[in-house]
């Protein structure tokens, strides 16, 4: 092969450089040295004037302006370039095969070889990242708890520049099993989902975390949804896509799945989406094969009341300080027990730019409606009288107790007589008219 490859070279640089000797040689300045399909190498002279050609030269075709030659010599060289350039693509081939079975007779030693390397290449690189991000070593076992002291965001932190990462615990127990996470738009919320299912899923790789302490009950998948889009060429609409992500979570999850849920709901009307994010909450919490550790961020206050109402749920918000008053609201990106009783949603408005006006008469509107109860935990409302328009009061989720209820109960069934009771009964119709 290096032969062929050192012979084939030389004739080519040959008849490279047999323009110029001939040139020289003849002193003719028109010839020029050629190739084409029919003759192969040639040597072509002009006719004007009519140069004296070697008697070596042998004509091998006219053309309209001159004549073309060949020599023995070069015939020669041009015999060794074709025939070395096809016994050297022979003999490529057959060395190629050759080191194909070579390496086949050890491929499984060499598969070995290549699965270890990009294991070391992962760990390496796992390693490096660890040490130059102040990770630590997690505590990896069978249990059922997630415990994170002083979470990060691994990518997120990376990324701010004019502040530091503010880090958040999460402690996922048996007995707090159901987290609903209010807070203000653009507070963290959503970071603070991703980081705790990151952490999750570096330490069950084998990875250290970007935490102080994390102690992590392996799970057996990461369920999320999060984010909003649609499939168009699906003909699913972004609530359609929301839906039957979370179908699929609902079916699959088992008690040792981690769930993190984001503004489930918001795809559809208001109280479509709470029903249904309520709905989902007591599912989860209910079901006797699913309670799963769940972190479930909503903008729905209401349901901080399921609270009250389930034992294994519990509120958690995103602290703001408020304290200036107007527009000095700070989002503190801390995550803290309770319930959440703002969303700052005029705020975000306004730190995104939205025309002075429109902020403005949002917060004319946003005050008219807390004054008369629409705006509020309980979305309590009546129309704005202003504009003319009848107040209407909304249906509530969580409704107050009936006056024929309270009167009902009120009532001691053995004092009463047949024509009390007659009396009663026709009272407390009246009331639930």
């Amino acid at each position: 092969m290096d032969g062929l490859v050192e012979r084939s070279r030389h004739a080519k640089d040959w008849i490279a450089n047999l323009e110029a000797t001939e040139r020289q040689r003849l002193d003719i300045k028109s010839l020029k040295v050629g190739y084409n399909k029919v003759f192969g190498y040639y040597i072509e002279v002009t006719n004007t004037p009519r140069p004296k050609t070697p008697p070596e030269y042998i004509r091998k075709q006219t053309i309209a302006n001159g004549e073309r030659y060949i020599t023995p010599e070069l015939k020669e060289y041009e015999t060794l370039v074709l025939n070395a350039d096809e016994r050297r693509l022979e003999i490529e081939q057959a060395l190629f095969k050759e080191v194909c079975l070579q390496i086949a007779a050890h491929g499984a030693r060499l598969l070995q070889l290549a699965n270890t390397m990009a294991e070391i290449d992962v760990f390496t690189a796992l390693a490096e990242v660890a040490l130059m991000r102040r990770y630590v070593r997690p505590v990896v076992d069978d249990g059922p708890t997630i415990e994170i002291v002083a979470g990060r965001h691994p990518v997120v932190e990376l990324t701010l520049t004019d502040e530091p990462f503010v880090p958040n615990d999460t402690r996922l127990l048996p007995e707090t099993a159901v987290q609903i996470i209010t807070g203000p738009n653009m507070s963290g919320k959503s970071t603070y989902l991703r980081q705790t299912a990151l952490i999750t899923l570096l330490a069950q790789i084998g990875s250290f975390v970007p935490t102080d302490r994390a102690h992590i009950g392996v799970v057996d998948r990461i369920f999320t949804r999060l984010g909003a889009s649609d499939e168009i060429h699906r003909g699913q609409s972004t609530f359609m896509v929301e839906m039957v992500e979370t179908a699929n979570i609902l079916n699959h999850a088992t008690r040792r799945s981690l769930l993190v849920l984001d503004e489930i709901g918001r795809g559809t009307s208001t109280y479509d989406g709470l029903a249904i994010a309520w709905a989902v909450i007591e599912y989860i919490h209910n079901h006797p094969e699913l309670r799963a550790k769940t972190l479930f961020a909503t903008d729905y206050h209401e349901l901080t009341d399921l609270a009250e109402r389930l034992p294994h749920v519990v509120n958690y918000n995103v602290a703001v300080d408020d304290s200036g008053g107007g527009e000095d609201v700070i989002f503190l990106r801390r995550i803290i027990p309770g319930r959440a009783d703002r969303s700052y949603g005029v705020h975000v408005a306004r730190l995104a730019g939205l025309p002075g006006p429109v902020v403005n008469r949002a917060e004319e509107i946003l005050q008219d409606l807390e004054r008369s109860g629409a705006a509020g935990p309980r979305r309590m409302a009546e129309v704005d009288s202003k504009r003319g328009k009848p107040a209407a009061r909304q249906v509530t989720l969580f409704a107050e107790t009936h006056p024929a209820v309270e009167a009902l109960r009120a009532i001691d069934v053995n004092a009463l007589t047949p024509l009390d009771a007659l009396n009663r009964l026709y009272e407390l119709q009246k009331l639930s008219k």
